[in-house]
């Protein structure tokens, strides 16, 4: 009886240490929470108010910013002529080339040109000999003579029927081929004679008197260099632009005089390997300053706009709609949708959007918004607008 009892002791006192045990760590698990949680609070209440601090403080920024008119420069907007223009490099050509040379063998006995200079149309140049082809001719002039002798007579004959239509019709043969035989000599001849096929400059020679040359040598050069030729290709882009009677400038190294050409000749299809249209225009050429072969520097202008509105590029602001520029009005800048045209090295053609008179906004463009108050410190006219290249 008193072991059951001392049991049951034991048991109820293991039980109250073990409750006593799970309130202290009840207890304290409580307590550390709520540490965390005051922690946690304290933290973000802090950080609210540095950022209600930075808030404020960006606002008082702001507000300071706005208080006070933006300096800016401007420019008042007058109409002026602006050049479409394009530039390209070409070739100067000769309006008139050819090679002279010999359809036939032979000796040279003669060469009647001075190397490098002008020879007139149809002028001899180089003969040949043609002491055989001569004599072939007086020989065939004797026969000729006698041929038509017998040709008359027989034809008497005929008349008065002494003889037959055949017999009358072998002699007139006969005095037909001499006289084929004779032309053919003439040609011969004359191929012995090698003449200017038009005005201009012969080139070097490369043949002597008394050379023996075989059909087809090069003897010299001849060029025709009044007017020339200006070769030259422009994009396809602009292919719609090029037409026949469009004046070009263009420059060379030799010269620092600015020539003006007229095209007269465009190729019928884009080329393409490079998608360019190659173009020809001509050149007067009477003081003999440009050569064939030299390179040219060429400048288009493809379109004139006499009465064109213009802005600096750094006044035009791009945006996802567009573009748009500040136009000073009343002390306030008020941005304006713009569309723009052709672009220069500094300038850009505004087409819709502003008008003669407008004062554009050129500066402090990233502190403007729109109604924002303005000062003025520079005003650009239009005649110190960099020119139209």
């Amino acid at each position: 009886m008193q072991h059951s009892n001392m049991q049951s002791i034991n048991f109820y006192n293991r039980k109250y240490n073990y409750c006593n045990s799970n309130k202290k760590r009840t207890f304290f698990s409580y307590l550390s929470s709520s540490v965390i949680l005051l922690s946690i609070g304290f933290l973000i209440s802090i950080g609210m108010a540095g950022c209600s601090n930075k808030a404020s403080n960006n606002s008082k920024g702001m507000k300071a910013r706005k208080s006070g008119p933006v300096p800016v420069e401007i420019k008042v907007v007058q109409p002026e002529l602006l050049l479409n223009t394009i530039s390209s490099t070409g070739t100067i050509l000769a309006n008139e080339k050819t090679e002279i040379r010999p359809e036939i063998s032979g000796r040279i006995t003669k060469i009647l040109f001075e190397e490098g200079a002008t020879v007139q149309k149809n002028k001899l140049l180089i003969k040949m000999n043609d002491t055989d082809l001569q004599a072939q001719l007086k020989r065939n002039e004797a026969q000729g003579i006698l041929l038509t002798n017998d040709e008359f007579q027989k034809r008497k004959l005929l008349e008065i029927k002494a003889i037959s239509q055949d017999e009358y019709d072998i002699a007139k043969s006969q005095l037909l081929v001499n006289e084929a035989d004779k032309q053919l000599l003439l040609a011969q001849i004359a191929k012995t004679e090698i003449y200017a096929p038009f005005s201009g400059k012969v080139g070097l020679r490369t043949v002597s008197v008394g050379q023996y040359i075989a059909s087809n040598t090069l003897i010299a050069t001849i060029q025709q260099l009044d007017p020339v030729k200006i070769e030259f290709d422009v994009p396809e882009k602009y292919s719609s632009f090029i037409k026949p009677g469009l004046e070009i400038s263009f420059s060379t190294d030799a010269s620092d005089t600015i020539f003006m050409a007229k095209v007269y000749a465009i190729e019928s299809a884009i080329t393409t390997e490079t998608r360019t249209l190659k173009v020809r225009a001509q050149c007067s050429n009477k003081a003999n300053l440009l050569n064939p072969g030299a390179f040219a520097r060429i400048n288009i202008i493809l379109e004139k706009f006499p009465d064109a509105l213009q802005v600096p590029s750094e006044a035009v602001v791009t945006v996802l709609d567009g573009n748009s520029v500040f136009i000073c009005k009343n002390g306030k800048a008020q941005l304006t949708p713009a569309t723009t045209g052709i672009r220069t090295d500094s300038e850009i053609q505004i087409t819709k959007g502003i008008a003669a008179g407008d004062s554009v906004i050129l500066t402090g463009l990233l502190q403007l918004t729109n109604g924002a108050q303005v000062l003025i410190k520079k005003k650009k006219s239009e005649n110190q607008s960099e020119p139209v290249k």
